[in-house]
Formats: C-alpha cells, structure tokens, sequence
C-alpha cells in the first residue's frame, strides 16, 4: 500500500486558523489521526486549542495525559507513537517523522514564512519521493483556502 503525502504551505494564516478545518475533513471521513508537533509544549498548545478553536464547537482529541489513547479520534503528542492506530499522520512545527509506511495519509504543514521550515519541507519531500509515496503540494491562498500547485 503507497502513502499520500500531502504538503501544506502555510503562507496567510497560521497553523492554529488552519489545522482544524483540516481535522475536521478527516472525522468526516472516518478516519483517526495523529498530530505530532514538534516539542511537547507545542502539543500542550494544540490540545487548549482544539477545545476552544471555535465558540460553537471542538474537536474530540485526547493526548497521553488524558489516558484512553486508543479511543481517542485525534491524537496530539511530540512523540514517533501512534496509540490510536491512526490512519493520518499530521507533523507539524518541524517534527521529525516516523516511518510512514502503513498510514493512508501523511501530511507536513509547514510555515512559508520560515527559511528552516522550508528546507525541511524540501528534504522530506524528496525523501517521500524517494520511498515512493505519492506526494502533492498545496499552497495557502491569502483566503486560508488551498490551491495543488503539485
């Protein structure tokens, strides 16, 4: 089975105005997901903010201190672990991955306006290339919406 790896190019809005529309897609399909981030206080950002993202709703997520890994829909940690047997794998803020094979989807979103940012984005994309996943690039348009520019 090949992997999708997808690459979003956050340009407009940040990782926090982004990222929950993205999760949402994939609760809508069914499909549980991992977010690692790239440093543990970063996760702990992630979690208070998938509550409280919107006045109206939130994404059901849990991380290792809230225990049940392997009930929770959306998992956040810092870590290569995937507790909930999740079908996406999201790395963000320059996390290191994990071996990909055995996800449907893995998907780097990274920050445009981060020279370091983008050399990782670049290596992991030839890297992805190399293993034969099929990979596809997505830019941020100035209306947080995304254009394939690859």
């Amino acid at each position: 089975m090949t992997v999708d790896v997808l690459f979003y190019h956050l340009m407009h809005q940040p990782l926090e105005a982004a990222l929950p529309a993205l999760l949402q897609k994939c609760l809508e399909r069914d499909w549980r997901v991992v977010v690692q981030a790239g440093s543990q206080q970063r996760c702990e950002a992630l979690d208070a903010h998938l509550w409280t993202f919107q006045d109206d709703s939130f994404l059901p997520h849990g991380t290792k201190s809230d225990g049940f890994a392997e009930q929770q829909p959306i998992y956040l940690t810092s870590e290569a672990d995937n507790p909930n047997a999740a079908d996406v794998r999201f790395l963000v803020d320059r996390a290191a991955p994990p071996p990909l094979a055995g996800y449907e989807r893995a998907v780097y979103m990274f920050d445009g306006n981060d020279p370091d940012a983008l050399g990782d984005a670049r290596q992991r994309w030839k890297d992805a290339k190399s293993e034969g996943f099929q990979v596809t690039y997505w830019q941020q348009r100035e209306n947080g919406g995304w254009e394939r520019k690859a």
